[in-house]
């Protein structure tokens, strides 16, 4: 299956998955799944913090902006103390993206042109906020990892070790997870248990890989 990439125009024989969901919802969960199954996964959180490692010009303008508050002894971001004055602040979580948003979306784009010209097959795009920074157009289809929004919540109180109070505050400051499931092309229920999420993941990914292969599995 030959597939126009978003990138220039160049025509290359690949099929670009949009990977997101809620907070807590279990997206990583399902990269992890579709990257045993051969897809090769570009992680945006994994490129964020990257591009804020100490000394690098993002890391100073946070650093300058927020405070040595957000700062470990080892000189590595507190991501947990600059995720409470991000969250708990609009203004300054606009201005965290607005730096780091664009620092992420180059390496993105320069790692799609690496799988355009050195391998055909499956990308998933693994990001958090694909519909929100509009990034769901580099995609030739969209999935969305949902759960039901208690399910969610309590994720998310265990997992980051947060206030009933701190994670309502994030997960409502995403696009909520009913409006994405609607954008989605395919939507996979993460509420029940890893075996039935894994049967809904290979489902559609057995299909693509036939399309990408011209039919041949």
């Amino acid at each position: 299956m030959s597939t126009m990439s978003k990138i220039g125009g160049v025509v290359w024989n690949m099929f670009v998955i949009g990977l997101t969901g809620g907070i807590a919802s279990g997206k990583s969960t399902v990269s992890k799944i579709l990257a045993q199954a051969g897809a090769h996964v570009i992680d945006a959180d994994k490129i964020a913090h990257e591009v804020v490692m100490p000394k690098q010009l993002a890391w100073e303008k946070i650093v300058t902006h927020f405070g040595i508050s957000v700062i470990l002894e080892n000189g590595q971001l507190d991501r947990a103390a600059l995720g409470t004055k991000a969250f708990s602040n609009p203004a300054e979580r606009k201005w965290l993206e607005e730096l780091i948003h664009p620092l992420v979306r180059e390496a993105i784009d320069k790692e799609i042109q690496v799988c355009h010209t050195e391998e055909n097959g499956i990308v998933v795009l693994d990001i958090p906020l694909l519909y929100e920074t509009g990034w769901d157009t580099l995609a030739d289809e969209t999935w969305v990892v949902s759960v039901d929004k208690t399910t969610q919540l309590n994720r998310l109180v265990q997992r980051d070790r947060l206030s009933l109070v701190q994670a309502q505050k994030r997960i409502a400051s995403q696009m909520p997870l009913i409006e994405k499931v609607k954008r989605a092309d395919y939507v996979i229920d993460n509420t029940f248990d890893l075996a039935k999420t894994r049967e809904q993941v290979l489902k559609r990914w057995n299909q693509i890989r036939k399309k990408v292969n011209g039919g041949n599995g």
